[in-house]
């Protein structure tokens, strides 16, 4: 099985994330992608909880057949490493194949990654071309330019997200009164 592994804080998720996964279900041979929530970032980064940023995942990616949001890192109770995590995969699931899906901008913070040469090994990394990061070996930019980080701001600034984070999550964080919406 073709399975493509989609990892991040998603603090909160936005639409580039949902049309990340949108783009590579509809171009690439997968038989499901798997939404990885992180548990414990490992650079310290401060998270809305984990049962929030699962939920609001689970809201964002609905609407998309063959995408699975997981709770893997959570079960492994300890800080996010996506080594680990593709280990914890390969050993429950020996017959998936799997691939690392992420926007260009990461492939200037690698050397940070713990293990990245056994995480290209184990899932090859897919690399989505992103606004703002134009790199040879990507497709052009199917990402547009937003952050978790500028959707927090504009929440706390009593701003419009409307156009950024879907309908669903934003309801989520007003109802549990996240980042400060209103």
């Amino acid at each position: 099985m073709n399975v493509g592994f989609f990892g991040g804080s998603f603090n909160p998720p936005h639409v580039s994330h949902v049309l990340a996964v949108s783009y590579v279900l509809a171009t690439q041979p997968f038989d499901r992608v798997l939404v990885v929530p992180c548990f414990d970032h490992p650079l310290g980064k401060e998270l809305a909880p984990f049962t929030h940023r699962k939920a609001m995942c689970e809201r964002a990616f609905e609407h998309l057949r063959h995408v699975e949001v997981s709770a893997i890192e959570q079960e492994m109770g300890e800080t996010s490493r996506t080594l680990y995590t593709l280990r914890a995969l390969t050993a429950a699931h020996p017959d998936w194949s799997l691939r690392l899906i992420i926007g260009a901008d990461i492939l200037n913070e690698t050397e940070r990654w713990f293990g990245w040469p056994e995480i290209v090994r184990m899932a090859p990394p897919l690399v989505l071309g992103r606004l703002g990061h134009a790199r040879t070996d990507a497709p052009p930019s199917v990402i547009p330019q937003v952050s978790s980080t500028e959707v927090r701001g504009r929440l706390a600034r009593g701003l419009s997200v409307d156009d950024v984070v879907p309908r669903r999550v934003i309801e989520y964080t007003r109802e549990h009164h996240l980042y400060g919406a209103p």
